[in-house]
């Protein structure tokens, strides 16, 4: 009932996932990631625990493959899920069961990898795909929704449109975004403004957030707002 891509970004090591579907509130099952580790997709029947365990056993040194078969091994309801890994290092695998909803398929390129079920065609994976490596020159977020968007022009979704969701992480272990558009005529764009207006303050004061090698991170006000501001001031 979804597609998906999900990538490494080769300048920054980020991990992301852009998804869309004809169904409610895409983004708080589908997508996973662990910053260092990797990103998972779990969708058509959607088993929240391919995402959750399958971190997991990324995180425990098995490979992308390695962790499919552990996934859909005890699971009998394999044949109706589809899911798709990407690793820290970029190496990639997927699942697609036989009664998954036509059209559905899979893509691997360098670093991304795109898959879909209940499509109206494979054009929407292989626009989505040729989209996302033709725009190398993107910032990492705007790629991802833009390759998104080539594949609802190519069909999308044979039911319509609900919701979509935009995660990247980076190294910490909060997200540097995390969208959701649960419910809306046009998911897509709706995405595509929040992320724009995102740039406005979140992104330039999530640089002053607590990390790990700075647990205090920056708390001076008057830093954090005029950061902010000559960031807004760029942007005109």
């Amino acid at each position: 009932m979804t597609w998906s891509i999900i990538a490494r970004d080769s300048d920054t090591g980020q991990l992301g996932i852009a998804v869309a579907t004809r169904f409610f509130a895409v983004g708080a099952l589908v997508p996973h990631i662990t910053p260092g580790i990797g990103a998972v997709a779990t969708q058509a029947l959607v088993n929240p625990y391919y995402g959750i365990d399958g971190l997991a056993l990324l995180r425990g040194g098995k490979s992308p493959h390695e962790v499919i078969a552990a996934l859909i091994a005890p699971d009998g309801g394999r044949e109706s899920r589809q899911v798709h890994i990407i690793d820290a290092n970029g190496r990639i695998a997927a699942h697609s069961g036989k009664d998954c909803i036509d059209w559905f398929g899979h893509i691997a390129g360098d670093g991304f990898s795109v898959a879909g079920n209940m499509l109206t065609g494979p054009a929407v994976l292989d626009e989505t795909a040729r989209v996302y490596a033709a725009n190398e020159a993107l910032p990492f977020a705007e790629r991802l929704i833009k390759a998104m968007f080539a594949g609802e022009a190519a069909g999308g979704d044979k039911r319509g449109k609900q919701s979509a969701a935009l995660l990247i992480h980076g190294t910490e272990q909060w997200p540097l975004l995390d969208l959701r558009v649960d419910d809306h005529a046009d998911p897509l764009r709706e995405l595509e403004r929040l992320e724009a207006v995102s740039r406005e303050h979140w992104v330039p004061f999530r640089s002053f957030m607590p990390t790990r090698a700075n647990p205090a991170g920056t708390s001076d006000r008057a830093t954090i707002d005029a950061s902010i501001a000559a960031a807004s001031k760029s942007r005109e």
